[in-house]
């Protein structure tokens, strides 16, 4: 069975995450399908746009960890999505955390419903934000990724269009509503157009990548071996606060 849906309407593919059971979860599965979604939605020319949604209760609960992705996977997907030649909008109505929120911000814009909530849950784990940062720096209020990445606590979805990681929250909900008027427009656009816009957009995001994928891979590496990174999974599975908590 597979974890990523598509259908198409109207130009626009829509890919959809359907693993509710794990919330979505970034297994390995499912990093592979979405990354062979997204290459069949390039090499099809009657797609102008992609939206990236999900079924269940969250966009995507992070890394998978009883069967994560390879980094060097994942970090192939985060760039696919920002290369990409034609644009890529999240779809969100429900909760995000971690390497989801890494998806969230590898797409050139984002629309989530009221009741979405986000956190960067890593540094209550052991590790940090290191790969997922890749997209998001560039792209978001420094202060606020320093206060969330730092804290690992909730914030909103009118918060998340502050800190820059959205592109717009449905006050009412309905996430739908707010997305049209962003699909209508790409729907307008020339299929030229749109990439070469893209590519110049995302020229910053892609700098960052360059220079430090690698370095970043190996810090995460590092971080999810270490002692304390195995006291927080631990803790997490078994429902409890890890050691550190005071």
């Amino acid at each position: 069975m597979t974890l990523v849906l598509s259908g198409r309407e109207r130009g626009i593919a829509t890919l959809t995450l359907d693993s509710p059971a794990n919330r979505n979860a970034l297994s390995a599965r499912l990093v592979d399908e979405l990354a062979q979604a997204l290459a069949d939605c390039a090499r099809d020319e009657a797609v102008r746009a992609v939206v990236l949604t999900h079924t269940g209760t969250a966009f995507s609960a992070g890394a998978d960890l009883k069967a994560p992705p390879n980094p060097y996977t994942f970090v192939a997907l985060l760039r696919q999505l920002v290369t990409l030649p034609k644009p890529v909008v999240a779809r969100v109505d429900g909760h995000v955390r971690a390497g989801g929120i890494g998806l969230v911000g590898a797409c050139d814009m984002a629309a989530a419903s009221a009741g979405s909530d986000f956190a960067f849950t890593e540094v209550r784990l052991g590790v940090a934000p290191a790969v997922i940062s890749l997209p998001l720096l560039p792209r978001m209020d420094p202060r606020a990724a320093e206060r969330y990445c730092l804290t690992g606590e909730r914030f909103t979805a009118a918060e998340a269009v502050r800190a820059g990681l959205l592109t717009v929250a449905a006050e009412d909900g309905d996430v739908d509503r707010v997305l049209a008027p962003l699909l209508d427009g790409l729907r307008r656009a020339s299929p030229q157009g749109l990439a070469a816009a893209k590519q110049l957009l995302a020229a910053r995001v892609l700098e960052t990548f360059e220079r430090d994928a690698e370095d970043l891979v190996q810090r995460s590496a590092s971080l999810f071996a270490s002692p304390e990174a195995r006291e927080g999974m631990t803790a997490l599975l078994e429902r409890r606060d890890p050691a550190w908590v005071l």
